[in-house]
């Protein structure tokens, strides 16, 4: 089960009606600092500071009687124990699903040391902005006489100030955005998460009792299921990786030459392996090759788009793409002969989480085009959709082909 989660960051322990550690990921046992399996069967008081353990059995167990997906220690402080006897500041989130008459509870957890050393940094700025407002003040007295060099003085620091106002709010908006995220995070691991975590369980467990040669190909029906659901977790997991780095501003566009239809040519190699039985890409290039752009952004834009298009298309459907480019702009159009989008559910399909009433039984986050639009806008340029339900999507991106492109 250990590479079911070797790309979560966060920590996940699951744990069973009697509040017993059942499965935790690599996260988790390298945050609490133990070993592989080690606290497998454990109490999951086992890694809760002493003087929290007494009431933490009693919310535990009213949680059992009145589940639900929620984040933990709303409006106080939560903290975790280390195997060294270290205590370290957590946030947790909870989620739950029932296998047979058992209920499980899912816990996320982030270790937010870090973040509580920015906070504490934050006030310790305000306070040397403080100081700093404090000695102008003085030195404007000082400087009385001298009315042009003082006011010029007072306007910096005042600059300053407003300046540092607005990073702090910034950082409380930026903050208060990741929880708003954490929260539809948990919301949404209730339903994408239950179905291949339970998968997993099930396989995890029907492998263990085919031991004969002759049950090999059995076993090789549930290692499939495992490796389908972890690829599945691993998307949503990428897709929401994505969404914080933007949040965060960590991610920008970088622009350089290179052949964009060599580049398209590349990525249309590399995702023939997703395709479904009878499906083709059919691409066409017209005009300059080189182009000046982001090219790993484009790259992601187009792995997005082409994945749509595999996903809501039936087996032995055409997907065509066409590009073309002159100095001043590019132009990319993907088409597929899916199932279309309903013009009510068009005008929100870039919005974060948001999913069309059409694909609702298709596995997905809702954050695929969203990202795609964050990204094209990284680049200056813009995204068009055109769909008619039940006949197919065409979505075209244009992005212009120059130098000055930094955002």
């Amino acid at each position: 089960m250990t590479s079911l989660f070797e790309n979560v960051t966060e920590g996940i322990i699951l744990t069973d009606s009697r509040g017993f550690i059942v499965l935790v990921n690599p996260a988790a046992e390298k945050m609490f600092g133990y070993a592989t399996n080690e606290l497998n069967n454990q109490p999951v008081e086992l890694l809760i500071p002493g003087n929290f353990r007494p009431g933490h059995k009693a919310l535990r167990e009213g949680f059992h009687k009145k589940p639900s997906n929620r984040s933990m220690g709303a409006g106080r402080d939560l903290f975790a124990l280390k195997k060294n006897g270290e205590e370290f500041p957590v946030e947790i989130s909870l989620s739950h699903y029932k296998k047979g008459n058992e209920l499980f509870v899912i816990a996320f957890v982030v270790d937010i040391t870090l973040r509580k050393e920015i906070e504490n940094n934050l006030v310790k700025k305000q306070n040397e902005l403080e100081k700093v407002t404090f000695e102008i003040r003085k030195l404007n007295t000082e400087l009385e006489r001298k009315v042009d060099e003082r006011t010029h003085i007072l306007k910096e620091a005042l600059e300053k100030l407003e300046e540092s106002q607005t990073e702090l709010h910034e950082a409380l908006d930026k903050e208060k955005q990741l929880n708003e995220i954490k929260g539809r995070f948990v919301s949404m691991a209730s339903h994408e998460f239950r179905t291949p975590l339970s998968s997993v369980l099930s396989s995890a467990v029907l492998i263990s009792k085919y031991t004969k040669e002759d049950d090999q190909e059995k076993r090789d029906k549930h290692i499939s299921r495992i490796k389908d659901s972890v690829k599945h977790l691993n998307d949503i997991l990428e897709d929401f990786l994505s969404l914080g780095k933007l949040d965060e501003g960590r991610i920008t566009a970088d622009p350089s030459e290179f052949n964009l239809k060599e580049m398209i040519d590349e990525t249309l190699g590399d995702m023939k392996v997703l395709i479904k039985p009878g499906q083709k890409f059919n691409f066409s290039y017209d005009g300059e090759e080189k182009v000046n752009a982001d090219k790993k952004l484009l790259r992601n834009i187009l792995i997005n788009l082409l994945s749509n298009a595999i996903k809501f298309s039936e087996e032995d459907s055409p997907i065509t793409i066409a590009a073309k480019s002159n100095t001043e702009k590019s132009i990319i159009t993907v088409t597929d002969k899916g199932l279309g989008i309903s013009e009510k559910d068009q005008e929100h399909l870039f919005n974060m989480f948001y999913r069309a009433s059409n694909v609702t039984n298709i596995q997905g986050t809702g954050l695929g085009l969203h990202i795609v639009k964050r990204y094209i806008d990284l680049m200056n340029g813009t995204v068009n959709l055109q769909s008619t339900l039940g006949k197919g999507t065409m979505i075209t991106i244009t992005f212009p082909n120059n130098t000055n492109n930094n955002s």
